[in-house]
């Protein structure tokens, strides 16, 4: 009889490498934000994958990469926390770019974490690229993590090879219990979902510089008497009064497209009805303020 293998598994690699994405293929489900923006994740991220034979406690982190805040210091400290408390690192690479000096450092810092965690290349986004480029990127990011390190390609959007990474990060695993009861998919808060939806559907197609001086916070979540309608107040962070202007859209068209969006996801996650109340504030320079950062969760 095969026995029961569990451990948690860390993404890591530049911004925008598929990390996300490919947690939600593994998991089945959408339990992490998703956009083509860099550093849209802020927050580890744990998603569940339950299989006959093991548990996988997936943990997604935000893009390591050069900070320029006190914000993106305090992401980079989160990741690196992270995995050097985790049973296996995969480093994502897209097979659509070239391997940088970032993703070079990156590779570097993860090879000399204790031998016990063990590592493994994951070559994303093979669906973008033909078969020659995925076998040009597998050697060069074998080549940079050295023989022992496995080295997957796989596509999070088509599905293509997910169970081959499926087995792969199992066979990493040690044996042990589940840590989780069957059957759910995260660990994370409800409010903290809700409160990453909104800022997911506030990011889509807007200007480069608002992605990062955006925060959400859920203020109060209050049950209607006698309706099964849940009542959601929450509100978006913006740093300067022109990003509040963009959030909210002409005469408040983008800031209602933003509700709805978010709206129809957090219904999904709760399971019922729900009133989305949104509201936009100004924290001036919050990235870089030990104590607004403090407040808004980071």
């Amino acid at each position: 009889m095969t026995e029961f293998r569990s451990g948690f598994v860390c993404f890591v690699g530049r911004p925008n490498t598929g990390k996300s994405t490919l947690t939600n293929a593994l998991v089945g489900d959408k339990i992490a934000i998703t956009s083509n923006r860099p550093q849209t994740t802020r927050h580890t991220i744990r998603g569940i994958v339950n299989r006959p034979d093991a548990q996988l406690i997936l943990v997604d982190t935000p893009g390591l990469h050069r900070p320029r805040t006190l914000l993106g210091q305090r992401l980079n400290d989160l990741v690196r926390e992270t995995y050097s408390e985790v049973d296996v690192i995969g480093v994502c690479i897209p097979a659509d770019e070239a391997i940088g000096p970032g993703d070079r450092r990156i590779i570097e810092e993860i090879m000399a974490t204790p031998r016990r965690t063990r590592k493994v290349g994951i070559v994303t986004k093979i669906d973008r690229v033909g078969p020659e480029k995925v076998a040009e990127q597998l050697i060069e990011l074998s080549s940079a993590m050295g023989p022992d390190a496995e080295v997957v390609p796989c596509s999070a959007k088509s599905g293509r090879q997910l169970d081959i990474l499926a087995d792969v990060l199992v066979s990493l695993c040690e044996e042990g219990p589940a840590f989780y009861p069957d059957g759910e998919l995260t660990d994370e808060p409800e409010q903290v979902l809700m409160a990453e939806f909104i800022r997911e559907a506030a990011l889509e197609g807007v200007r480069e510089e608002l992605p990062h001086s955006l925060a959400v916070v859920i203020e109060e979540v209050i049950p209607r008497e006698d309706s099964e309608l849940l009542d959601v107040h929450a509100l978006l962070y913006v740093e300067r009064e022109s990003q509040k202007g963009i959030i909210i859209g002409h005469r408040g068209s983008r800031l209602k497209q933003v509700g709805t969006v978010a709206r129809a996801q957090i219904e999904k996650l709760l399971g019922t009805r729900v009133y989305l109340d949104l509201h936009v504030k100004v924290a001036k320079d919050w990235q870089r303020d030990p104590k607004q950062l403090g407040r808004l969760g980071f």
